[in-house]
């Protein structure tokens, strides 16, 4: 929940906290509506830890649930011995959020715990209208379509959300297939085409030898130039291919690519054969120890980045690299690659780095750490690529 709430936009942050807001003062507006000050807080705690229950972390879940189920239950036990009980409402608020707790319960775990964490929810859900003053059909009715009505809907809703989930993660997967067999082809149409460049370009230079023909200096250095220009650009698709064809699921897919010092190799290889690549490594980065998922997702971020740029920015002057602690965020790292290429117009290159198969990998990859990554054109010329993760990937995790 705290990783899908960073991920979204600064307007939908505020957004969402004005709506917790207003529930959090709902809630404190139904607690007054019990005749006791002390009932009405112990309400309006209870409506808020079922509040909470929706959105704390996966692995906090179940004993949150707990906590805001218990509490509940004993809240309305004890409000049915009192002389004078609410006459309004028992706690709308409360009633939905335990009624989302079934939901979240039957979408998110295995069977066997949905149906232990949901049972708590529905008990609570139950019983709530027992809070009212006056017992007379009103309330009889109203248990009978909590128990028979709307339990039941909240388990089917989340099985159908959990089957949404299901048919959604299956999508990734069949794209993320359709992306290594893609490059498999790109491997024998673009690799395979770079290498017998090299090898033609070879056997020319080895007939006009043998043939007794000299060659002046600028014709033999022409001629390297081409040689090594190819093996660079297959070298690139090379490294591209490997990453993408690799096994998600497999443990070489998440070892650590090295510390962050190793990015320096990574830019100086592109410099070579391309534009000039400035790295700026933040000094509090340099020889931090940092989880090998991070290092990783950073060095695929730099490289995914790098390569897009000798794709489609052929009239790229200079990119700028920068790895460094984002400013008034010290738990957070942001990476940033931006060049200044004048080689395709905008709706081009939005194209190819917006609905290519490499960024859909690496918005996963990004996206399953906590972090979250944008690529868009700067003002005037060029692109940028921003991936912001966490530092310490387990206080995203929910």
């Amino acid at each position: 929940m705290i990783s899908a709430f960073r991920a979204r936009s600064r307007t939908q942050q505020v957004l969402m906290c004005l709506v917790g807001a207003a529930l959090v003062v709902l809630v404190a507006l139904e607690g007054l509506n019990a005749p006791y000050l002390p009932m009405a807080a112990a309400t309006a705690a209870s409506g808020v830890l079922c509040l909470s229950a929706l959105v704390v972390p996966k692995r906090l879940f179940a004993r949150q649930v707990a906590l805001a189920t218990a509490v509940s239950c004993a809240l309305t036990v004890l409000e049915t011995q009192l002389p004078q009980r609410p006459e309004n409402t028992p706690g709308l608020v409360e009633l939905c959020a335990l009624l989302l707790l079934i939901t979240r319960a039957v979408r998110r775990h295995p069977l066997w715990k949905a149906v232990v964490w949901a049972a708590g929810p529905a008990l609570a859900a139950v019983l709530l209208p027992l809070r009212i003053a006056e017992r007379d059909q009103h309330v009889v009715t109203l248990i009978t379509l909590i128990a028979v009505v709307a339990v039941p809907f909240m388990v089917v809703l989340g099985w159908c959300l959990r089957l949404w989930d299901t048919l959604r993660e299956r999508e990734r997967a069949a794209v993320r297939q359709a992306q290594r067999l893609e490059h498999a082809r790109e491997l024998h149409d673009f690799v395979a085409h770079h290498v017998t460049a090299i090898v033609t370009r070879t056997k020319a230079a080895r007939f006009a030898a043998a043939a007794g023909h000299s060659q002046s200096p600028e014709d033999l250095d022409r001629m390297l130039a081409q040689i090594e220009r190819a093996g660079s650009q297959a070298m690139t698709s090379m490294r591209a291919m490997v990453s993408d064809l690799r096994d998600t699921a497999a443990p070489a897919a998440t070892r650590p690519a090295g510390d962050l010092g190793g990015l320096r190799n990574l830019t100086q290889e592109f410099s070579a054969a391309g534009p000039p690549a400035a790295l700026t490594l933040d000094p509090r980065l340099a020889d931090r120890r940092l989880p090998p998922e991070i290092t990783t997702t950073v060095h695929r971020v730099v490289q995914e980045a790098l390569t897009n740029v000798r794709k489609h920015a052929a009239g790229a002057d200079r990119v700028e690299v920068r790895v460094e602690v984002r400013p008034g965020a010290p738990d957070r790292l942001e990476v940033s690659v931006t060049d200044d290429g004048r080689g395709g117009t905008p709706t081009a290159r939005e194209k190819a780095d917006g609905s290519g198969y490499g960024l859909i990998g690496l918005t996963e990859r990004v996206e399953e750490i906590g972090g979250r990554i944008t690529a868009e054109p700067q003002d005037g010329s060029g692109w940028r690529v921003l991936a912001v993760l966490p530092l310490d990937p387990e206080s995203s995790a929910g």
